[in-house]
């Protein structure tokens, strides 16, 4: 059976707290099945999740991602038990690498071996939510004797992946796969990527949702939002993790310009790269209508779960224009 279509709003709302409540209040009140945190600095993802939880009623709240080389499997198993007993089956655990900016800039953490890092905390994970004591000696990773209480409702664990490596092994590890920044001619080739993985593991592909944050802004002006697009992204684009995903992807040029300008210094060289049909194939970007006919074509090439983020900048005009056009009365999916 097909999986639900599901629309959700980015979180955090902004800086406080307050932010991210009124947001999910206004989600639940308009309709919206979901709410996801990105997981990167102040305020915490996980710890605000837990905060707010008790200010929603139905919606499903999950992380796309915590990253794996921030906190141990035990943390996160453990994490994922308070919070799965708070919101009992509304929260998903989304884990990932990151990025090198991230990891060995801001935490001063190597990012070594992702992929396998990344596959074998959610195999960890997922044996400490079921209750099972730890006995790991793995490739990047270990555990011995640690065991939790299993959840009445199970927490599922979901991994980010971007080439085809990891969303194999996203998909047949773990529960669903959560996609980011990717062009429009990729994810015919990113779909059939996770419908080998989830065979690979003896499942049907059909029941592995696929959740994915699009970068969206409403507007009638669309020049000054590729530019907001081009001023945000360029320095994703120019990490190696993001660089490497741009190529594969079919911007193989574009990609090497970007690297040349970074590594210059030259922010104009770097922004430059990105050229408006590169800003139309990874961000929705026009009028109502134009984003909710992008959104339908993602719908049909494979995408569940629709994560709705307004570019960075976006003011709060902007943003409560842009939420408003995918509320279920406007959007059928």
């Amino acid at each position: 059976m097909a999986l639900k279509q599901r629309i959700a709003v980015t979180l955090p709302g902004g800086p406080k707290i307050q932010d991210t409540v009124d947001r999910v209040l206004w989600a639940e009140a308009n309709g919206y099945d979901d709410g996801w945190f990105g997981d990167g600095g102040a305020p915490d993802a996980l710890t605000t999740l837990a905060a707010i939880a008790h200010h929603t009623t139905r919606l499903r709240l999950g992380v796309a991602v915590t990253p794996v080389f921030t906190r141990t499997p035990a943390v996160l198993a453990a994490t994922a038990n308070a919070i799965g007993q708070v919101l009992p089956g509304r929260f998903v655990m989304g884990l990932g690498a990151s990025s090198q900016n991230m990891m060995d800039g801001w935490h001063g953490v190597p990012l070594q071996k992702p992929v396998t890092r990344v596959k074998e905390t959610a195999i960890m994970v997922k044996s400490m939510l079921a209750g099972e004591k730890s006995n790991f000696d793995l490739e990047t990773l270990r555990s011995h004797g640690y065991s939790q209480p299993k959840l009445d409702v199970p927490v599922p664990v979901y991994m980010a992946a971007l080439r085809s490596g990891m969303i194999e092994t996203a998909a047949e590890v773990s529960d669903g796969v959560i996609f980011n920044l990717w062009p429009k001619r990729a994810l015919p080739k990113m779909i059939e990527h996770v419908k080998i993985g989830a065979r690979n593991g003896g499942k049907d592909p059909e029941t592995v949702e696929v959740v994915n944050r699009h970068m969206v802004l409403v507007t009638d002006d669309k020049a000054m939002a590729r530019d907001r697009f081009r001023a945000a992204f360029a320095p994703y684009y120019a990490t190696p993790v993001y660089n490497n995903f741009l190529a594969w992807a079919g911007y193989e040029d574009a990609a090497a310009v970007i690297r040349e300008g970074w590594a210059q210094k030259d922010r104009g060289k770097t922004t430059g790269a990105i050229s408006d049909e590169m800003v139309d194939e990874i961000a929705i970007i026009g009028s109502e209508e134009e984003c909710r006919e992008r959104l339908q074509w993602c719908a049909e090439t494979g995408i569940h779960t629709h994560i709705i983020a307004p570019l960075a900048g976006s003011s709060d005009e902007e943003s409560a224009r842009t939420f408003a056009a995918f509320t279920p009365d406007k959007l059928k999916l």
